[in-house]
């Protein structure tokens, strides 16, 4: 797993690699024939110049070693005012490949806060009592999100198939995360393992969020 991700991003193009590398084979694709940029050397140098200011944005994001699923995600989660779940979303983000297993318990303990805050910001409460599972039922009941609050049996299959994954996550938490001693049975996640978890749970995340936006905004229009 190791190897993989050094491999991955030593792949990675650096800006210096634009200013220095990167200006030799554009001029030896576009600049010769002159078909594509001008032929004259001081303007497609400058050409050169806006080329590589047009990446610079794009490999930041790149050497910062962050994907496209990852920002999205993030970007859904700031929009939701709650401090304590972009903290549990860095977290995890930050331990999947150095902590797999305590990138499994932030992303676990994501999925918690949030459905706690939804709870809450519904005007309804949750017991201290409550696992996981038992904290997405109840959030799911309050964003329409229950597979018995559906008929089409598509919608009911796509929605027990989200509980599952909730569900699933945090029994790998209790098992195999950093959140309980695990005893001389217990195996320690790798890097992939993290890597999945934290997506599903990323995605269950924004989606739970950008339901509860929906429904507040369709509240609102409807009290007008």
């Amino acid at each position: 797993d190791v190897s993989i991700s050094n491999t991955c991003s030593s792949s990675v193009p650096k800006r210096t690699d634009v200013n220095n590398a990167g200006g030799s084979v554009l001029d030896d694709h576009t600049h010769p024939s002159g078909s594509l940029l001008h032929a004259d050397s001081h303007s497609w140098s400058i050409r050169r110049g806006h080329v590589t200011d047009a990446f610079i944005p794009l490999l930041t994001f790149l050497e910062s070693g962050g994907g496209a699923a990852d920002a999205t995600i993030t970007d859904g989660l700031d929009v939701y005012d709650a401090p304590a779940v972009q903290a549990f979303w860095a977290k995890a983000l930050e331990r999947r490949t150095t902590d797999p297993d305590g990138a499994v318990t932030a992303a676990s303990t994501l999925l918690e806060e949030i459905c706690k805050h939804i709870i809450e910001d519904s005007g309804a409460k949750w017991e201290a009592k409550w696992n996981v599972p038992k904290l997405y039922s109840e959030a799911a009941k309050v964003l329409k999100l229950a597979p018995s609050q559906h008929q089409e049996e598509v919608f009911k299959t796509i929605l027990g198939n989200c509980q599952s994954v909730v569900q699933s996550i945090g029994s790998l938490r209790n098992k195999g995360g950093d959140a309980h001693a695990g005893g001389r049975s217990r195996v320690p996640f790798k890097p992939r393992h993290a890597a999945l978890t934290v997506n599903l749970a990323g995605s269950m995340a924004l989606f739970l969020i950008e339901t509860w936006q929906a429904r507040v905004e369709e509240q609102r229009i409807s009290d007008q």
